[in-house]
Formats: C-alpha cells, sequence, structure tokens
C-alpha cells in the first residue's frame, strides 16, 4: 500500500495548522512577498511570489506545489518554503490550486499548466528568468510537478513544451508510480480503475525529460519511498539526468519542513535543493 491512511493524517495536519508555526520562523527580511496573484478565475487559482531582496539579475524561478492527498492546503500555510526558496537567491512562486471534492482528476494538473503559463508570460516583470524554470512539490504537490514535467499534455493544453519549458523537477516524497490505490477518496479522485495507469507519473519518462532531483526519507510510511526509486531507475534507464537522495531516519512530512529555519541543519534538504537549481 503506497498512499496509506497517514496520507489523510498529513492532510489533518495542514488543517489544525503546526505550519503556521513553522510560517512565524521565517525571516521578512531577505524577501518580499507579492500574495494573491490570480492565474485563473477561481477562487483557488492564485499564486504568491517570494522575490528575493536585494533581488539579484534574472532570478531562477522555482514553482511550488504543496501536498495535502489533492483534498487540502492553500499557499498561505507555505510561507515558510517560499521564504526558504528565496533565501537562495530564487524567486518562489507558490500555488493555490483545486482539490477534491471540487475537482477530479486531471483538473489540478489543468491548474498547475496555468499557473506555470502565467509565470512564464509574467515572472520577467518581477526580475526571474522564464528561461530557468523548475517545477518543484511535496507529496501529492510532487506528483502534480512531475505530470507538468514528464507528461506533455498539461503544459501542451496551454501552449507550452515541458522540454523547453521546465529546467528541471524537483519532487520531495512524492508518489510517482502508486497502484493500486487504495483510499476510497484518492479512487475517486482518479476516476474509474481503468484510468489508472494513464495517471501515474512513471509511464511518461521520456529521454527529453528535464533533468530531476528526487528526495524521499528511508523513514517515509506514507509515500513509500520505492516510488522514487523507480522513477529514478526509469529516468537513468532512458538518459535523463537525475540525482535521488534518501535521507536516513526521515518521515514523510520531514522533507519539506526541513525547509523551515529551525530545522535546515538536520535535514539539507534546502541546500540539496539549491545545489541541483544552480548546477542546471
Amino acid at each position: 500500500v503506497v498512499l496509506s491512511i497517514a496520507l489523510v493524517a498529513l492532510t489533518a495536519v495542514a488543517a489544525c495548522s503546526p505550519l503556521s508555526l513553522l510560517n512565524a520562523t521565517a525571516s521578512t527580511d531577505d524577501h518580499r512577498q507579492i500574495a494573491a496573484i490570480a492565474y485563473g478565475s477561481n477562487p483557488r487559482q492564485k499564486l504568491d511570489l517570494y522575490v528575493p531582496e536585494p533581488a539579484p539579475a534574472s532570478m531562477p524561478v522555482v514553482v511550488f506545489f504543496y501536498g495535502g492527498s489533492w483534498q487540502g492546503g492553500k499557499r498561505q500555510d507555505y510561507r515558510f518554503a517560499g521564504e526558504a526558496l528565496a533565501s537562495r537567491g530564487f524567486l518562489a512562486v507558490v500555488v493555490d490550486y483545486r482539490v477534491y471534492p471540487e475537482v477530479l482528476y486531471p483538473e489540478f494538473l489543468r491548474d498547475g499548466a496555468a499557473a506555470v503559463r502565467w509565470v512564464h508570460d509574467h515572472i520577467g516583470a518581477y526580475g526571474g528568468d522564464s528561461q530557468r524554470m523548475f517545477v518543484m512539490g511535496h507529496s501529492s504537490g510532487a506528483y502534480n510537478a512531475a505530470m507538468l514535467a514528464l507528461d506533455g499534455r498539461w503544459l501542451g493544453e496551454v501552449g507550452l513544451d515541458p522540454t523547453r519549458t521546465v529546467r528541471g523537477l524537483i519532487g520531495l516524497s512524492g508518489p510517482y508510480d502508486f497502484l493500486p490505490i487504495v483510499l476510497p477518496n484518492v479512487q475517486t479522485i482518479f476516476g474509474p480503475r481503468e484510468q489508472w495507469p494513464s495517471t501515474q507519473p512513471i509511464g511518461y519518462v521520456s529521454p527529453g525529460a528535464p533533468p530531476v532531483f528526487l528526495a524521499t526519507g528511508d523513514a517515509d510510511e506514507t509515500v513509500l519511498p520505492r516510488n522514487s526509486r523507480r522513477l529514478a531507475l526509469r529516468l537513468r534507464a532512458v538518459g535523463v539526468p537525475v540525482e535521488a537522495t534518501e535521507y536516513p531516519g526521515v518521515g514523510h512530512i520531514k522533507t519539506i519542513v526541513a525547509l523551515a529555519r529551525p530545522f535546515r541543519n538536520q535535514v539539507p534538504v534546502l541546500a540539496d535543493v539549491a545545489r541541483f537549481v544552480n548546477a542546471h
């Protein structure tokens, strides 16, 4: 069982908001936040920008999708993640997207693609370089990022080619190969059983994929590390540059919590992400 009952617990963690405690540790001295920019007409189709200050010229851009089992989450809870990326000189974009029960697969992917289109068209006005755009996510957000980077349908619908638009994919504790789906709500989200194989990121690996950084904890019982291992193997088999890291003793939530200032020295997620972005 790849997506266990613990995935529901992750949504509950976000809801009762220890994340607000992490946000309280985020510095406001090294970036400016531009909040609630609409990339669509739905109330959840909004994004926040975290612009480093002083802003370097032509900054790399990291578009971040949070997790929540495609059933919850909000961009305001991830200010600590936006601040973390901005602290390394990246223009961070934290994206809201529609979730169940409002929508089912693949509408959250269409929202992600629309957000990337907005970034591609407008980020230069804020000092970002649209030619150096990375997509990143944690948990189900890593799934969203992976599908945008690997399955050309979604960016194609908004007139973009992922092989040219996405400079790199960063996945933290993501589900990339999670059949069979066992949780009832997630079964509903992904539709009829015969559709499930076409929903898996691992099925869209091709030689033209962008470089990939995959991180997970070897103690993750929510989204099992074999998701990252299998995706890494498939990517390497077709010659895609991939870095895969398993942090010892780390569980599912710690890979995102590690972006917050009090935890950066415990698990080097931010340092590893920054090194990957700078390398590509």
